[in-house]
């Protein structure tokens, strides 16, 4: 049988193959399209049970085995697989995209909103549905016929070139190697990161060392080498990644105009002025003017700290180093030595004392004491040796849900770190599906026997990434479409995730999940006051670098005319916020996934305003005892629980007791009292 076919259970993944996904992409397609079928020629006016409920069930199937396919894609790519996902991302796209335009299905909808079934309906169901027809007029379905087919073709050129973009990225990654025969170049390099490079170049069958673009060596490489011409010289690969620069197949630029051309035709045949109006249909925010008066509004709240930041660091770097001219591969090198001279600790000294395991435990406690709910490994097949699975259970034992975690960066992996969904919450019959999620980093690998280590910054995106896999698996809600991340709003999916990076900064949590990986001696408390001081180091320079990329893609996508160069709208940015200019040869936008092959086109702002919802939450906890498990049970309750069942904000203000301010983010970048 077709694994990609087996919904009894977990995914299995140890079967998948290539050649399964085309077959059944075809069968679950030919599948929904009978059952779509079926609830049309119905006779009898729309109910849910008749209408609504068969397509959910089809078209969940379908869903499930994409999902699969698109996750193998992003941790474990390679040219057959690849050469699948491409085969069979135009047949996906093209029918989301048809079944958004059917009119006989709108229709539908409608009838069941206008009937007297709908007030009887749960609060759920009527979001459904709501969300629904706002769907069905944002995917074209109000189209005349003579534009239906263009639309469609949009649909399917958006999707098949941002897929294209992130490959070019991937690639570019993946085939970098910049190889060392003299140690002294790796002067000031951790000795796992020369013990890792070491172990790429003879699996290249080389001497020597081989250094990457992948975070856990390129990172290091910026912070600690000691050769600035090291540096500057894997400070111009990355930053020229999929560009011109290299190898012209691989070069984004022309995507980066094919999109915006596209999604700019995409709204305004819908009648939208702009695509970030399109855009923000569906998000907590009201207009693109209004996002950016926010992120110009905290751009002049943040410039002055980013300054002195800058001032800081250049005047370090002159009298302490020796250096006439800061340039942009000296900065995290420059401010690694600042850090050490100012606050008497280095990430490299900290980093020892977060052995995996013992984070893990610390993690897992925190979920323990905020929400009564334990974790536990369990067995299920994997993708790579790398990844594990867990099951979270409640105090009776209950099992509420499961997830994956797969930490490690390595070749065919995409960059950066995410949360996915496996399997939704729902019910069935008598029955609740149990959640499952992926939680995906890119972190150092154990290397030497020794275990891996993570640096405090990696241990803050673990727990950012559990909030998100939290948000999908603690949901209540048992209608599929509203049900954990599905249907928030993706202004406010990020409040769950960084209100968890706060307790990063906690010492009754920290204290508990540090163990030196050579001593086995827990994090001293007077170096963690010295990383507590140390908390708002540089916050300006990266605040208002957030806001850069945050007010390039939201211009961008803002009447941006389609003429000009993208390079140099960025460079109008900088002019106005930025402290930190990189060179002109570099090519941010052709690297930037987020916007142009991810789900935060126009919606980038998402971060810092989501940023003043998780800074408000956790200020309740801060108030009541940061691991108060009263008020652990009411974020639970009415964040988690809620999913997108109703609107962020009154989640929050249900939370909350009010409406957000944007103090506590102030406070907690250092920047407000």
């Amino acid at each position: 049988m077709n694994p990609l076919l087996d919904f009894s259970g977990l995914p299995r993944f140890s079967e998948i193959q290539p050649a399964h996904v085309g077959p059944a992409i075809d069968t679950l397609i030919a599948e929904s399209e009978t059952v779509l079928s079926r609830v049309l020629a119905q006779t009898e006016a729309p109910t849910w049970a008749g209408f609504v409920a068969p397509l959910e069930d089809a078209n969940e199937r379908l869903s499930r085995a994409w999902g699969q396919v698109t996750h193998l894609n992003a941790v474990v790519n390679t040219p057959e697989l690849r050469d699948a996902y491409n085969a069979n991302l135009p047949k996906i796209t093209q029918y989301w995209a048809a079944l958004a335009q059917n009119d006989a299905l709108f229709a539908g909808y409608k009838a069941l909103r206008a009937s007297p079934e709908f007030e009887a309906l749960s609060p759920a169901r009527q979001k459904i549905i709501e969300n629904e027809l706002r769907d069905f007029r944002l995917g074209g379905a109000e189209l005349p016929p003579q534009d239906k087919a263009r639309f469609l073709e949009i649909q399917e050129n958006l999707a098949a070139t941002g897929a294209q973009f992130e490959q070019n990225l991937l690639d570019t990654t993946n085939t970098f190697g910049h190889f060392v025969e003299d140690a002294a170049e790796l002067r000031g390099l951790p000795e796992e990161v020369l013990q890792a490079a070491h172990e790429a170049a003879l699996q290249d069958q080389r001497t020597g060392w081989k250094l990457t673009l992948h975070a856990p060596c390129y990172g290091p490489v910026m912070q600690y080498a000691e050769s600035r011409t090291l540096r500057q010289a894997l400070y111009y690969s990355y930053a020229t990644r999929a560009s011109e620069f290299g190898k012209p197949e691989w070069d984004n630029t022309p995507l980066i105009r094919k999109l915006l051309q596209l999604r700019t035709e995409e709204a305004k045949m819908l009648g939208f002025e702009s695509f970030a109006d399109l855009s923000l249909q569906p998000k907590m925010a009201e207009s693109p003017q209004a996002v950016l008066t926010f992120l110009k509004d905290l751009a002049a709240r943040a410039k002055p700290y980013a300054e002195r930041d800058w001032s800081e660091l250049e005047s370090f770097a002159r009298s302490e180093l020796g250096m006439d001219t800061l340039e942009p591969w000296d900065v995290a090198f420059v401010s690694e030595k600042l850090r050490i001279q100012r606050y008497a600790f280095s990430d490299l000294e900290v980093k020892q004392y977060f052995p995996e395991e013992q984070v893990l435990l610390g993690l897992f406690r925190v979920i323990q004491q905020l929400y009564s709910l334990t974790v536990a490994r369990a067995e299920a097949p994997t993708w790579h040796p790398d990844a594990r699975f867990y099951d979270l259970r409640d105090r009776t034992g209950t099992l509420v849900g499961q997830f994956y975690l797969d930490l490690y960066a390595r070749n065919g992996k995409r960059g950066g770190a995410w949360m996915d969904d496996a399997i939704t919450r729902r019910r069935r019959g008598d029955t609740i599906q149990t959640p499952v999620a992926y939680l995906t980093c890119n972190f150092s690998a154990p290397v030497g026997g020794k275990p891996a280590t993570f640096t405090h910054d990696e241990v803050i995106t673990l727990f950012h990434e559990f909030g998100h896999g939290l948000h999908h698996l603690l949901t209540q809600i048992e209608d599929l479409s509203v049900s954990g991340i599905n249907g928030v709003e993706w202004d406010a999916v990020e409040l769950p995730s960084q209100f968890m990076e706060n307790f990063c900064w906690e010492w009754e949590v920290l204290s508990g999940m540090t163990c030196h990986v050579d001593t086995g001696a827990p994090l001293p408390r007077p170096l963690f006051d010295r990383m507590l001081a140390a908390r708002h180091f540089q916050s300006g320079m990266q605040t208002v670098r957030q806001i850069e990329f945050a007010l390039f893609d939201m211009q961008l996508h803002t009447g941006f005319p389609q003429e000009d160069n993208p390079l140099q709208l960025l460079e109008r940015i900088r002019d106005e916020i930025a402290v930190l200019r990189p060179p002109a040869w570099h090519r941010f936008p052709n690297s930037f996934t987020h916007i142009f092959a991810g789900g935060y086109a126009a919606g980038y702002y998402s971060y810092k305003w989501a940023e003043v919802l998780s800074s408000d939450a956790y200020s309740l906890f801060e108030e009541n005892g940061v691991l108060d498990p009263r008020t652990g049970e009411r974020f639970r309750q009415e964040i988690l629980a809620v999913g997108g069942s109703r609107p962020a904000l009154d989640s929050f203000m249900a939370f909350r007791g009010r409406k957000p301010n944007i103090d506590a983010l102030l406070r907690h970048s250092g920047m407000g009292k």
